[in-house]
């Protein structure tokens, strides 16, 4: 029988995926009391407090630095979000709410190196982060598997590329999707200014993402403490093959230009999961096609630079 969860913690509510995850938990767990207000997870008081007067029999972790880019630009800062942040959450769940599930944002991004393999990485794949983010986000997973010894329950799901509606343009299909809502309206003149085109990535829309969070909270019982699950489609897609699709949709043709400080160092040239784990313990498969979510990510732009 599927779990129903009585009360949820969720950090790094307002966040992209956040803002997709909270409706989907108040609609899927109706009867659920959900926790949510925004509290810096750096301060071990704040989050203590916090965990304290909610106790949660669920927490998903989602706050952290999110960008390679951010990460490079304050490493401090992403190694004191990332991993100490998530020390400070797990150390109080384990405290003041022992029998919580912590479900945490781990990211495809710590295998680095391993994805030259060139084949679909599952779960036993070795971490090789290639960049301050997979390393902070590397070493708060490890850590969090060292504590599932000490008693704590976690799954860790390690996510690969996603996007959809709401994502910054920080982010690589956002970037494009605005850059053609801007062109085509005559507010930006062409060219579109794009970074490395050939490399592929296994993406996934975010709202499946969001799915296998809550596949975790229904099928808890299920999950050994420590898991990792990957969340990954298995498909690796060209990036420049998603720019085509978006300019497709929208019906618009476009000088295309490389922009030297958009290209990242140390770039993989194909990165893909396979998830059959995920699919096995927790019967969760993407469903929504990329097709659809580059329409939607393109009608999102054209509705946020309207307004």
């Amino acid at each position: 029988m599927a779990r129903q969860p009585r009360r949820i913690l969720l950090t790094g509510a307002s966040g992209f995926v956040g803002r997709h995850l909270l409706p989907m938990l108040t609609r899927t767990f109706p009867q659920a009391e959900l926790f949510a207000g925004r509290v810096d997870v750096t301060d071990r008081e704040a989050i203590t407090d916090q965990v304290r007067a909610a106790r949660p029999d669920a927490a998903i972790h989602l706050a952290g630095v999110t960008t390679v880019a951010d990460a490079r630009q304050g490493p401090d800062r992403a190694w004191r979000i990332n991993l100490h942040g998530t020390l400070n959450l797990a150390r109080a769940v384990l405290a003041h709410a022992p029998a919580c599930q912590l479900i945490f944002a781990s990211s495809s991004e710590i295998y680095g190196r391993s994805f030259e393999s060139g084949h679909p990485l599952d779960e036993t794949a070795l971490p090789a982060p290639m960049n301050s983010y997979a390393a902070s986000k590397a070493a708060a997973d490890l850590a969090l598997g060292a504590m599932a010894r000490e008693g704590l329950s976690v799954v860790r799901l390690r996510l690969f590329n996603h996007t959809g509606p709401g994502q910054s343009e920080r982010f690589v299909v956002p970037a494009f999707a605005r850059q053609i809502v801007l062109i085509e309206s005559g507010r930006q003149a062409p060219p579109l200014r794009v970074g490395g085109l050939e490399s592929r990535r296994d993406f996934l829309d975010v709202r499946d993402v969001c799915d296998a969070y809550l596949a975790c909270l229904r099928y808890s019982d299920q999950i050994e403490p420590g898991a990792i699950l990957n969340i990954a489609s298995g498909v690796p897609r060209r990036i420049g093959d998603m720019l085509d699709e978006l300019l497709e949709l929208a019906g618009l043709h476009a000088e295309i230009a490389t922009d030297s400080e958009r290209l990242r160092a140390a770039e993989i040239m194909s990165a893909c999961g396979d998830a059959s784990l995920a699919q096995r313990v927790l019967g969760w498969s993407p469903r929504i096609p990329l097709r659809q979510t580059l329409a939607d990510v393109l009608a999102d732009w054209r509705a946020r630079l309207a307004a």
